[in-house]
């Protein structure tokens, strides 16, 4: 007998799956916690990430482990509350069910379904590039480019190659946005300060960091004036800041723009797509595989399927709702909501996004904070952005761990995660015309820190 046909022959309660457990997920199953429910929380992972701060992970600044907490260690307290590790397989909105393979194969009956799959990074049409170009929306992905950053200095260190050591220590982030402006604002603090006085052989200060953005402008969802003030600060850090600049090739040797090409280590923040879950609904997508919801989250013909973070596309107003942190928690909970309201006999509430502010960080004393009346930058913006960012990770060792190593790093500006687990016996073979080592391959890692 499978897990949860088990499990509707044992109980009466209403039974309420979430699939995912980021943001969404987490929230809405925390909202049910003293709902007369059963409730099921699948995820491929067995921890909940604190994705606003992977940039940190992936630059040495923080521990995978302070940023992320396990999903059945958050829910403990809820007795009514079942943990499964494994991927969704298919959705079956007609019989209402939910095939998991993992960790133990399930079918999933449910009354009410929660859909929080997110999203990952979009190549726009060129899957290849992912595997030259890593994106960041996971632990494994920030331990990719930690890796990838860490063993261009060690290869550069090695080389007697002029040209090979200049592509090594050259470091290309596509995508101007929040993502891509807080990564090219950090690398050069680590490669000019804390590493500068490690090797012999070569200068870490001469690394060059360049940020691509395809558009007219730097953080396009800010107001024009923070975005200036963005480009401004990362210019006065070093970062070679280029708009309107379209990547058209990536390989192992670097990126191709239109003719000109440059010989870097390249990471990717350029694009979002969502989940493929979405596509199992049947409901109706945007451009982007979002899906797009009634106003209680709820899909079209299909009252007790719920979708809310990243996946859901909601409009409010003149615009979609933003895929940010805050929006995801508000979803979750309201989708939550929503069903408790069903079980009392109560109307559902229509989702009301509450923007609280957008924040983005660039560097040491940098940052942009966006409260509508209120905009600021610089020292002040900086403060808000650490005071946020420790309120929202979850659990108080999170916090305490994250406050401890980010006093360590400015104080003295040393990172203390730089290790390199695997991969450096990987290297690619150099293709004809390329500097050998450019490309850092893409490790298989037995386990990560």
């Amino acid at each position: 007998m499978s897990v949860g046909r088990a499990h509707t022959a044992m109980s009466h309660r209403p039974r309420v799956v979430i699939i995912g457990a980021g943001f969404a997920g987490l929230y809405a199953a925390r909202a049910l916690r003293h709902a007369a429910v059963d409730l099921t929380v699948v995820d491929r992972t067995n921890h909940h990430v604190f994705q606003p701060l992977l940039y940190q992970v992936a630059t040495a600044t923080l521990a995978p482990s302070d940023i992320a907490a396990p999903v059945r260690w958050l829910l403990r307290a809820q007795r009514h509350t079942t943990v499964l590790l494994g991927d969704v397989t298919a959705i079956d909105v007609t019989r209402r069910m939910v095939s998991v393979r993992g960790t133990a194969t399930a079918d999933l009956i449910y009354d009410y379904l929660i859909v929080a799959g997110g999203a990952r990074h979009s190549y726009f049409g060129h899957s290849g590039w992912e595997q030259h170009a890593p994106g960041l929306k996971s632990l494994d992905d920030a331990l990719e480019i930690r890796s990838r950053f860490l063993l261009a200095f060690e290869r550069a260190e090695a080389t007697a190659n002029a040209v090979e050591r200049r592509a090594l220590m050259t470091f290309v982030v596509v995508g101007g946005g929040p993502t891509g402006v807080e990564l090219a604002g950090m690398l050069p603090l680590i490669a000019r300060r804390a590493l500068q006085s490690e090797f012999r052989r070569i200068d870490t200060r001469e690394s060059r960091i360049i940020l691509l953005e395809g558009g007219a402008r730097l953080l396009a969802s800010f107001p024009e004036s923070l975005s200036r003030a963005a480009t401004r600060d990362l210019l006065g850090m070093g970062v070679e800041v280029r708009t309107q600049t379209v990547v058209t090739q990536v390989t192992s040797a670097g990126v191709w723009i239109g003719d000109e090409h440059i010989a870097a280590n390249v990471f990717w923040a350029a694009g979002n797509e969502a989940s493929p879950l979405g596509r199992m609904l049947g409901a109706p997508l945007d451009r982007n595989g979002r899906v797009l919801v009634n106003p209680d989250l709820s899909i079209p013909s299909h009252r007790e399927v719920f979708v809310a973070g990243d996946l859901a596309h909601v409009d409010e107003e003149t615009r979609p709702v933003p895929a940010v942190a805050p929006a995801a928690m508000q979803e979750g909970t309201t989708a939550a909501r929503n069903i408790r309201r069903d079980l009392e006999g109560k109307a559902r509430d229509a989702f009301r996004y509450r923007n609280k502010g957008d924040l983005a960080t660039i560097g040491r004393h940098r940052a942009i904070a966006d409260f509508g009346r209120l905009r600021m930058s610089g020292f002040l913006a900086w403060w808000f952005w650490l005071v946020v960012h420790i309120m929202y990770l979850a659990g108080f060792r999170n916090r305490l761990s994250v406050l401890i190593q980010w006093a360590w790093a400015y104080f003295t500006y040393q990172r203390g995660v730089r290790l390199i687990l695997s991969g450096w016996r990987a290297q690619p073979p150099a293709s004809a015309g390329e500097p050998p080592g450019v490309g850092v391959g893409r490790s298989d890692r037995a386990g990560s820190a």
